[in-house]
C-alpha cells in the first residue's frame, strides 16, 4: 500500500465562487493528521473542469450539483464513463432526498449542504487515502 504524498491537488467546481470558498474553507488545506497539504484547484465552467482532469494531477474532483448551467452530478456521470482513470468524484448535494441522484451519478460519495467541516473533511480524507492506498473505488 502506497501512502498519501505530502501535497495532494483537489478540485472544486461550482459556478458559484462562494459555494467553492465555502467547500475549500469546510474542507481546509490538511482534512486528515494522515493526509498531504491540499493544493486546490478552481473551476468556475465546466470547461475548466474538463482542461484539468485531461491535464491529470487532480487526486480529487468536489462537483457542485447545483452549478449552472451544468450540475456536477452530470458531469461526474459523465467522467465516470469518459476517464480511463477518473479520480473520485464528490458531489455536493442540496437535499438528503438527492442522494438516490448522486448515486445514479456514480460520485464516489457526497457531502451534504450546508457544508459541515467535519463531515466535508472526513469525506475527502477518505478519497483521498482511496485513491493513494490502492483501494478499488466501487462504481
Amino acid at each position: 500500500m502506497a501512502a498519501v504524498p505530502d501535497r495532494v491537488s483537489v478540485l472544486v467546481y461550482s459556478n458559484s465562487a462562494e459555494v467553492r470558498a465555502q467547500v475549500r474553507t469546510a474542507v481546509g488545506r490538511r482534512p486528515a493528521p494522515d493526509i498531504g497539504r491540499i493544493d486546490w484547484v478552481e473551476c468556475a465552467t465546466t470547461a475548466d473542469v474538463q482542461r484539468e482532469l485531461d491535464e491529470g494531477g487532480i487526486d480529487v474532483a468536489i462537483l457542485d450539483g447545483e452549478a449552472q448551467p451544468t450540475g456536477g452530478m452530470g458531469l461526474a456521470r459523465q467522467y465516470k464513463y469518459e476517464l480511463a482513470d477518473c479520480p473520485p468524484i464528490v458531489v455536493l448535494i442540496a437535499r438528503p432526498q438527492d442522494g438516490w441522484l448522486a448515486s445514479w451519478s456514480l460520485a464516489d460519495a457526497v457531502i451534504n449542504t450546508p457544508i459541515d467541516p467535519v463531515e466535508s473533511a472526513s469525506v475527502v480524507a477518505e478519497q483521498l487515502r482511496r485513491r493513494h492506498t490502492d483501494i478499488p473505488v466501487v462504481r
